[in-house]
């Protein structure tokens, strides 16, 4: 049996009251570490899950059949940070799983895809996203979805890279260079967010120009260049003006 389980965006608790208790009955746990980053210790999650938990890169997830194998006799559970389906290495595992006739059971949780309507902005109005990796020299995918999203009047959202193991993460300054030296006006407004879903969650709504001097504090973040704002929106976005 393979339990897919999101544990959600910020710390130990965020997991559902259905996700602990297959948790707790499970044999093995698996912890995708390469998507996210959670605002607490693999120790709390431990302490608060009563049970031990294995670190699975992303390497181990996509090259591995270490949690196929064990599933076939044995109850084994793979968190997920934020929901499950958000990485396509989740989406592969599954699938791998049914192939195999493994039998699977899904819980899902909070994603930055739906807790960025912290922001005001509407959801439902965000067109593709898009991710701006570390080596991004002649990267122009997206700066291709930007102006897609632009020109339908969508808000797009960024997310940044990063590399847990090595406690590497983008920051939105840099992220907001890859935009200017790729055409983007600094004047342009955006929504920079950090540590979404947790208490101590930042949000500004400035320029580029702005955005850039200012500090975020922790990772992980995203940023979110509006499309074009309903007026519930604009009134939503004055909050994250303040300093």
């Amino acid at each position: 049996m393979l339990y897919l389980i999101g544990i959600g965006l910020n710390d130990e608790k965020d997991i559902s009251v259905k996700g602990l208790y297959l948790v707790k009955e499970s044999d093995f746990i698996y912890l995708e570490y390469y998507t996210s980053r959670l605002q607490c210790s693999i120790e709390k999650l431990e302490k608060f899950y009563g049970k031990k938990i294995i670190i699975a890169d992303r390497s181990f997830v996509e090259n591995s059949n270490e949690i196929l194998d064990k599933s076939k006799n044995k109850k084994v559970a793979f968190l997920v940070m934020g929901d499950v389906f958000s990485a396509t290495t989740h989406i592969d595992l599954f699938l791998r799983a049914k192939k195999r006739g493994i039998k699977i059971e899904v819980v899902n949780n909070a994603s930055i895809i739906n807790a960025i309507g912290i922001t005001g902005l509407e959801v439902y109005k965000f067109g593709k996203i898009t991710s701006i990796p570390f080596d991004n020299k002649n990267i122009r995918t997206p700066i291709e979805v930007y102006k897609m999203n632009k020109k339908n009047n969508l808000h797009t959202l960024f997310l940044l890279d990063l590399d847990p193991k090595k406690e590497n993460y983008m920051e939105i300054k840099y992220a907001i260079d890859y935009l200017i030296k790729n055409g983007v006006d600094k004047d342009t407004f955006a929504v920079g967010c950090a540590r979404i879903g947790s208490k101590n969650q930042i949000i500004k709504y400035k320029t580029l120009r702005e955005l850039k001097k200012t500090n975020f504090g922790k990772p992980p973040y995203c940023l979110i260049i509006p499309g074009k704002l309903h007026f519930i929106e604009e009134e939503a976005l004055e909050l994250w003006k303040k300093d």
